[in-house]
């Protein structure tokens, strides 16, 4: 079995490691997107953190991870701090503390010694939760603010702890809880369904503003007509990898400089559909015997479980899988890369990698499902049925076929360039924050 730990499959002196908000600045210029296209926000760099007040931010995540989540939650914090705002942040007592302007980092306590916590539920992280709901309890009791943003699980105490204070209560929703929690059986069961329902339901109407993954807008409306809701459009922080660095990481992973890479980038939870993916390649190496399929994103016990399912495919040099890789190395790993693809099953949201795939400059092949209609089309993707042979043809149509690939590519990143810029993603969060304000609680 080949894996790459995280940060070692490429040498940290190979890679091009600018600060993200430096390349990204560079890349805006380039694309001369700076300037009178957003007069409204004209000088907001030169704002000081905490001119428009305080807000308490609460993640039942561990922060800061490379990891979807905590990923865009960075984003956002990032954004608010140039707007002016200055941020308290309530998160778990796990992660890596990060330094932008106007943000305090507090952290629950962690008595039970908890070292890490994988994603979705878990027992672990419900014990997390409660110890945040304490801790979110005592800052708000001793503390001013003129929001509460709350992610995920822990917005219902928080939309009423809110609500007792008089402070608007914005809820950050990634994914639909009945939704996600629907892999247990017991969460299947019709009276628990029903009540999943009904809390997700009582939530959205509560919440003083949603503010929703792509693809969850429509889902929040259906569930709850009246509530208002916004969603997010988060920039990409795929900017300017060197060609150098490309090179570099195929010379680490063992791949020739013309063999065509075949690359995935995400989490290896089941209804990403890599056992579609990995269904696919016997049938596209048939075609094309030298394309090598590159999975990145796993933790120990789903790239055991990855491995299991691709044992031949790996030995025979087919299938690479890379661990979850620092954000910084992300840019080389798509670089390297002739095709993207998301082969995501279900699930209301959409990839966060989408984002930075649009921005790559390379062809995408995703499933046609509703999530990824949000964001993709024909034009800057092939959109594929969610199945192994449908997946197959995609990719083989895109590397039999050189201009539909730059057509898609170049689809794909002016789409990117118009509307995934960083002035943009500031423009709607300056947006959303003041709608969330101007809303009186009940």
């Amino acid at each position: 079995m080949e894996s790459f730990p995280s940060g070692s499959a490429v040498s940290v002196q190979e890679l091009d490691r600018t600060p993200l908000k430096e390349r990204l600045a560079a890349r805006d210029r380039d694309a001369h997107v700076e300037g009178d296209r957003h007069p409204g926000h004209r000088g907001v760099a030169g704002v000081t953190p905490g001119e428009r007040g305080r807000i308490l931010v609460v993640a039942p995540q561990p922060f800061y991870q490379d990891r979807g989540t905590p990923i865009a939650l960075r984003q956002v914090l990032e954004a608010l701090g140039q707007l002016g705002y200055a941020v308290d942040l309530l998160t778990f007592p796990l992660g890596e503390d990060i330094d932008l302007p106007g943000l305090r980092i507090y952290r629950a306590r962690n008595p039970l010694g908890v070292k890490a916590v994988p994603i979705g539920f878990s027992l672990r992280k419900v014990a997390l939760d409660l110890s945040l709901i304490a801790a979110m309890r005592a800052r708000l009791a001793s503390n001013s603010y003129v929001c509460v943003h709350a992610v995920e699980e822990i917005a219902m105490p928080a939309v009423m702890l809110a609500k007792r204070r008089g402070i608007p209560a914005l809820y950050d929703m990634q994914s639909s809880l009945p939704e996600q929690l629907r892999k247990f059986a017991v969460a299947r069961m019709s009276p628990v369904a029903a009540v999943l329902r009904a809390v997700e339901r009582w939530l959205l109407m509560r919440a003083d503003l949603v503010v929703a993954s792509v693809g969850l807008g429509d889902h929040v409306r259906a569930v709850a007509p009246g509530a208002r809701v916004w969603e997010w459009r988060f920039p990409s922080g795929i900017v300017g990898p060197r060609e150098s660095d490309a090179r570099a990481l195929r010379r680490q992973l063992g791949l020739s400089a013309d063999a065509p890479v075949i690359l995935y980038s995400g989490t290896f939870e089941g209804y990403q559909g890599l056992d579609q993916l990995i269904a696919a390649v016997p049938r596209i190496r048939e075609r094309v015997p030298a394309a090598t399929f590159v999975l990145v994103g796993a933790d120990a016990e789903n790239r055991t479980n990855a491995e299991a399912a691709a044992r031949d495919l790996v030995r025979d040099g087919a299938l690479k899988i890379a661990d979850r890789q620092p954000r910084w190395a992300i840019p080389s790993y798509l670089a390297m890369a002739d095709v993207l693809v998301s082969p995501r099953q279900f699930g209301e949201n959409l990839p966060l990698k989408v984002f930075d795939y649009l921005a790559a400059g390379r062809p995408i092949v995703a499933t046609d499902i509703p999530a990824h209609r949000t964001v993709l089309n024909d034009e800057r993707a092939l959109l594929v049925p969610p199945t192994p042979d449908g997946l197959a043809d995609g990719v083989l149509a895109v590397l039999a076929d050189k201009e539909k690939a730059a057509r898609l590519a170049t689809a794909a990143h002016a789409y990117a360039v118009e509307h995934l810029g960083w002035k943009q993603f500031l423009d709607s969060v300056a947006e959303i924050y003041d709608h969330a304000q101007r809303h009186v609680p009940a």
